[in-house]
């Protein structure tokens, strides 16, 4: 099978995970429907075309290998919001506020963690492979992209090109082999399991009709012990 290599790295980088009240977090791997709006956006999709997106994240299976961990860390960000203040939404119409006259004496307040100057490598491939979108429309896509490519949150531009080739290989396990160094690599579920991998449960499968997200997924997480020199 062939399989498209990418290198996920920046400054700051926010892999979204269950997001509480107004606490972002993030994940320590990229989840399908980041990589799925990663990939639109490359190609120039437009949000409203729910059925091209579901497809694409029915179809996507990757997996990603930490090469560095970088450094967890939460911005802190407040927003002093009037009355007539109003905010656009992903419905395309902006949202008033309501409220008594003190609800507005306090500053809107929220966390947002990053990872700083991590780098992680994803390789995927498609299935079925034959259809449109190809892994060559894909990648053809990220050389030249439509749009400005982010990873996570728009404050988040990648420190270099996404793409670094497409390579052949048995399975997805063999598209990431072992760095010198430790590392931990997400694998779907179904790839031939090894002593003391890890199952866990994300919730990383977004409903593109309903604009939020709600699907779970096993995968595995193996933790590599780094290659002999």
């Amino acid at each position: 099978m062939h399989f498209l290599i990418l290198v996920l790295e920046a400054p700051l980088l926010a892999f979204g995970a269950e997001m509480v009240d107004a606490r972002g977090v993030v994940g320590d791997f990229p989840g399908a429907s980041m990589l799925t709006g990663l990939l639109a956006n490359a190609l120039g999709w437009r949000r409203e075309e729910r059925d091209r997106l579901e497809r694409l994240q029915g179809r996507l299976r990757f997996a990603a290998r930490i090469d560095r961990e970088g450094e967890r860390l939460t911005d802190f960000q407040t927003a002093q919001l009037g009355k007539d203040d109003q905010g656009w939404t992903t419905r395309g119409a902006p949202e008033g506020r309501a409220g008594g006259a003190a609800t507005y004496r306090s500053p809107h307040i929220r966390r947002r963690d990053y990872d700083a100057d991590k780098q992680v490598s994803v390789a995927l491939h498609l299935d079925p492979a034959e259809e449109a979108p190809t892994l060559d429309d894909l990648a053809a896509a990220l050389r030249a992209p439509a749009r400005p490519l982010f990873l996570g949150r728009k404050s988040c531009l990648p420190a270099r090109p996404l793409l670094e080739g497409i390579v052949q290989a048995d399975s997805l396990a063999e598209a990431l082999p072992a760095l010198a160094e430790p590392s931990r690599v997400l694998l779907p579920d179904g790839e031939a399991a090894v002593a003391r991998d890890e199952r866990r449960l994300v919730s990383d499968l977004r409903g593109w009709h309903a604009g939020v997200h709600g699907g779970q997924r096993t995968v595995i997480v193996r933790h590599l012990p780094g290659r002999a020199p």
